[in-house]
């Protein structure tokens, strides 16, 4: 039979196929490179390997799996019996070192990039990856000229590491999930080294991510400066499962190395793919976040292609308006949910809100005003207050508006601003770095105040005469590794009390006791401000820059008049 097969590709003009013997598996074929162009790690130089397994056809992308700190656990070897098996996908496994950037002459050290790449949180490496590494591979050809075509989606990919590497491949599926989608974790470094550490409160107040993972440690781990790795394995593990993420764990007697994780690997893989191609799935996350989101609810365009919106405020009849601040266009939206152009020129306004009694106060920029719109009256303002440059406000049940006045220009005093019904103002708060959002609690007794160049936002008491008392650092934010601040800039507060703060992470929500519970991304990865609105105002409405989002929730946003909240667990 062999014979005959192999006359026939002679006759036909065919390269002889590859013939193996019954029960030998296909051997794929590992190919070494190196990569020197990066422009996210600059000056950076770094070997990779690329497997291509035997089965792979061209004209189908094929499942990736890469790999930090190059080749590990026998994975090619490991790849071809699990393919030949049918237990995972036909996978190209990309195996890249760290970089380093090489000394100018013998007499000095490279920089080695290892911890500052790998340790590090953010999105500086699943970048790398994504940007220029795959784009990179799919340049290759397989030895008999293949070309390499990956899969783009999450749930195609895979990624894995050990030690500094295992915590790099998971902050790179945290950070896109939509591009990898299953992580192996071997002796994990979720430690202090770079604030890896903070993983096991993020893990467990995010709305939990399509990722589903495999994890790998030993009592007999590092216990040391940084921290202790058997015991933040043993962490970490335990906020995935409180968050409810789809994951699995081998835990050993081991020390610090590989041989644990190189005996595990294949179950990991098995794991990692089974069921696929059906995607990997989030789950409902903790008891905080299933007060709030509604399962099967997800984010939903409202708006895109503004050139920035923010001031969404919602009326009493729960219409929801917002402003393009560079264009100066205020937009209302329809009762068909789509915006339509409700003022033409705001004079840039910015930040407004309505009072109880159905008038808009806005601030217009352009003019350094507070205007004041007559209920539905888009052409006629009247001038509130004048002679400061304001950024957001907010209406009290009486008709006061506190306003603040930020530091545009670094070195100046931010202001918080008080104007009384009769449109007479005064400063009421100075010093804040940069005054932002701001509400008030939902009995209107207290004023919160964002302070967007640090993780703080600030609760006074109000007094009678409209001064604030008791200025407290009260509300801590969590914010990017990446950022110095975390950018808060949006208040509102819901009916039970809790903060909703618009930041660089996204919603952040907070308890009355000033402790974040819940962290809500925005599909594009932006929100500058939010409003409750709706008919029932259960609905949050987010600005994210050139886009406006929706997403209906099962809380509703505090009232224009006060109520008093139920008292906090303390």
């Amino acid at each position: 039979m062999l014979f005959r097969m192999l006359i026939c590709c002679m006759l036909l003009g065919l390269a002889p196929i590859a013939v193996r013997a019954e029960g030998e598996i296909p051997k794929g074929e590992v190919s070494k490179y190196t990569f020197s162009q990066s422009k996210i790690f600059p000056g950076t130089i770094r070997d990779y390997w690329v497997y291509i397994p035997r089965q792979y056809d061209p004209q189908t992308p094929a499942c990736v799996y890469v790999n930090q700190d190059g080749v590990q656990y026998n994975a090619p070897q490991v790849f071809d019996e699990l393919i030949a098996k049918g237990e995972m996908p036909v996978t190209i496994g990309i195996f890249v070192m760290h970089g380093r950037v090489p000394a100018l002459n013998d007499q000095a050290l490279d920089r080695f990039n290892r911890s500052y790449e790998y340790d590090g949180l953010g999105d500086a490496y699943v970048r790398f990856l994504l940007e220029e590494l795959l784009p990179e591979v799919e340049t290759k050809k397989a030895q008999d000229g293949r070309a390499i075509v990956l899969s783009k989606s999450g749930n195609d990919r895979g990624i894995g590491g050990a030690s500094s590497g295992a915590i790099c491949a998971f902050t790179a599926a945290w950070e896109r999930p939509d591009a990898f989608s299953r992580v192996f974790s071997a002796i994990g470094t979720y430690v202090s080294l770079r604030g890896g550490n903070d993983y096991m409160s993020l893990v467990r107040k995010y709305e939990p991510k399509p990722i589903r993972l495999f994890l790998q440690d030993g009592s007999n781990d590092l216990n040391i400066y940084g921290g202790d790795w058997w015991m933040a394995n043993q962490e970490m593990q335990r906020s995935l499962a409180f968050a409810g993420y789809e994951h699995k764990f081998e835990w050993g007697e081991g020390g610090h190395s590989g041989e644990h994780g190189t005996k595990v690997f294949p179950d990991a893989m098995r794991y990692l793919w089974k069921d696929w191609p059906a995607p990997v799935k989030a789950g409902l996350g903790s008891p905080q976040l299933q007060e709030i989101l509604i399962p099967g609810e997800e984010w939903q365009l409202v708006g895109e292609g503004y050139k920035f919106t923010e001031g969404p405020v919602t009326s009493p009849q729960g219409e929801v308006y917002f402003n393009e601040v560079p264009s100066g266009t205020t937009y209302k939206i329809g009762q068909d949910g789509k915006p339509a152009v409700w003022l033409s020129d705001s004079n840039q306004g910015d930040g407004q809100r309505f009072g109880s009694d159905g008038k808009l106060y806005a601030v217009a920029r352009k003019t350094s005003q507070i205007l004041r719109y007559e209920p539905g009256a888009a052409s006629s303002s009247t001038v509130f207050a004048d002679g400061f440059l304001g950024n957001d406000l907010v209406v009290r049940h009486d008709g006061s508006v506190y306003v603040t006045f930020p530091d545009w220009e670094k070195g100046q005093s931010s202001t918080v601003m008080y104007i009384s019904p009769k449109g007479e103002k005064k400063p009421v708060d100075k010093g804040i770095k940069f005054s932002n959002g701001i509400c008030f609690s939902p009995d209107q007794s207290l004023l919160y105040v964002a302070d967007s160049r640090s993780h703080w936002v600030y609760s006074y008491q109000v007094q009678a005469d409209g001064s604030l008392a008791h200025k407290q650092k009260y509300y801590h934010l969590h914010m990017p590794d990446n950022a110095d601040d975390s950018g808060v800039d949006g208040l509102r507060t819901d009916s039970n009390g809790r903060l909703w703060c618009a930041t660089k992470l996204g919603l952040q929500v907070c308890d009355q006791a000033g402790r974040v519970n819940c962290i809500i991304p925005t599909p594009n990865g932006k929100v500058s401000n939010l409003t409750f609105g709706g008919e029932k105002f259960d609905t949050v409405y987010a600005t994210c820059g050139d886009k406006v989002y929706k997403r209906k929730v099962k809380v509703s946003g505090a009232p224009l008049t006060p109520i008093k909240p139920e008292k906090p667990r303390l």
